[in-house]
């Protein structure tokens, strides 16, 4: 199978702790960022969908682990927004402790990709989770957000810094949910890792 049909996701499960997660076979992809970062924008660009992701006007809205089934055993997970909600330390911590046991644990995670908003990316939260996945030998790629909020110019040198600051690796590409840019890129990237472990 070398072609897959991203409109046929469909969200099955919001799990608050592991368990609550479908059994852990198959292949996930995990989509992590800041809250802020347009992580429900891509992954609705992505499915074609206006609202299988929630979007919101107040970042931090997602606090559970959401499962979207794209076929029998292939699923997108969309993990928990980090860095800005405004929600108590302990539940942060608690959402902390969640996912780093789901990207320590979960056989079935193939990849993750990480968005950072193009104007500010490389923050502390981004450089542990691209550092995390680089000890685990996790796969990890990163959208660079709301790429058409910048010209050409800053595109290329914030394509180029990301680059450089992880080298070999990491995978990066622009992207914008609005414009639709590098739609095909992230597509591709996703198809490699499903298709991996066919």
């Amino acid at each position: 199978m070398n072609a897959l049909n991203f409109q046929k996701a469909h969200f099955t499960v919001g799990a608050m702790q592991l368990k609550q997660l479908p059994n852990d076979t198959g292949v996930e992809v995990a989509f992590a960022g800041r809250s802020n970062a347009g992580k429900s924008s891509a992954l609705n660009t992505l499915t074609r969908q206006k609202s299988l992701a929630r979007t919101s006007k107040t970042p931090g809205r997602t606090q559970q682990i959401n499962v979207f089934e794209l076929e029998s055993d292939m699923r997108l997970i969309d993990l928990p927004g980090y860095g800005y909600a405004k929600v108590s330390e302990q539940v942060k911590r608690q959402w902390q402790h969640t996912l780093s046991r789901y990207l320590e644990q979960r056989q079935s995670l193939q990849g993750l990709v990480l968005l950072m908003d193009s104007r500010h990316p490389l923050k502390d939260l981004d450089m542990n989770l691209v550092q995390w996945c680089v000890t685990c030998e996790l796969p990890c790629h990163i959208l660079l957000t709301k790429a058409d909020k910048l010209n050409q110019s800053e595109q290329s040198q914030v394509l180029a810094l990301v680059k450089q600051t992880f080298g070999t690796a990491v995978s990066v590409q622009l992207f914008s949910a609005t414009k639709k840019m590098g739609l095909e890129q992230l597509e591709q990237q996703l198809i490699q890792w499903f298709n991996k472990h066919d």
